[in-house]
């Protein structure tokens, strides 16, 4: 990867953070969702929704593209805590996300940021991409119902040959540059008797040839939809399946009986 593509990737973290602290700040709507009524519905009625975040989901940098991509999925009957406690429970990744997350496990679990590694592989037309990389965790809660977190991976390595005796790791920044950077934001927000969830997913890849693009680019495009998709649907499935908590429970049947 060269300087001009980190520097472009930079700049772009800088723009999107800006958008980002907009919501914070009350200047936008916190949820994505809901700068759309169509579009909020469609999250109520469960469905998952996801679209790109600035323009066509795809940006263009010198000798490189930055995917932004955005989804929307409600979870009935969930709370934050509930949602912390999956997305947090890093050693389960690779049961929670498989089959694209082979490996996970926590490194370190502190109050306000986590750090965990993780190896993920994706077959993309006739490549098959395997990456290892380390991530650092930054979670704030806003108040007793919102609060948003941002993921980034601190390193990021191409596995090569995965799966065979010669596998083995390349340094970061080399190789077939699937993937080169990875950040995302994640807001949440408890209300309709459940739990708001989106994720702002962005990343950074090498540029595809000119010759190529009528080829690969819907399928990069479609690529980023479904692996959006399949992780919403993912995690709220993980939150459904945990246990409700006890004095939840004592407060569900105390109200049952008044």
């Amino acid at each position: 990867m060269q300087s001009a593509t980190a520097n472009a990737w930079e700049e772009y973290l800088r723009e999107a953070s800006a958008r980002a602290d907009a919501r914070v700040e009350g200047s936008k709507p916190f949820l994505w969702m809901d700068e759309a009524a169509d579009r909020a519905l469609r999250v109520q009625r469960g469905e998952i929704v996801v679209a790109p975040a600035v323009g066509h989901g795809t940006e263009p940098v010198p000798n490189g593209i930055i995917h932004d991509w955005i989804g929307a999925v409600f979870v009935p009957g969930a709370t934050i805590e509930s949602l912390l406690c999956v997305v947090h429970d890093y050693d389960r990744y690779k049961d929670i996300y498989k089959p694209v997350v082979t490996d996970s496990r926590s490194l370190d679990s502190g109050e306000a940021a986590q750090e965990f590694s993780m190896v993920w592989q994706r077959h993309v037309l006739f490549v098959n991409a395997a990456m290892q990389g380390r991530y650092r965790v930054s979670e704030v809660r806003l108040d007793a119902h919102r609060g948003y977190s941002i993921v980034h991976a601190t390193t990021l390595q191409q596995i090569e040959d995965y799966g065979r005796a010669s596998q083995h790791l390349l340094p970061p920044d080399t190789g077939g540059g699937f993937i080169w950077r990875i950040y995302s934001i994640s807001r949440y927000e408890e209300r309709d008797g459940g739990l708001y969830l989106e994720i702002e997913a962005i990343a950074l890849s090498r540029d595809v040839p000119a010759s190529l693009k009528w080829l690969v680019n819907p399928v990069v495009n479609h690529l980023s939809v479904n692996s959006l998709t399949t992780t919403l649907g993912q995690t709220r499935a993980a939150v459904q399946s945990e246990p409700v908590p006890t004095e939840r429970l004592a407060v569900a049947e105390h109200k049952g009986l008044n």
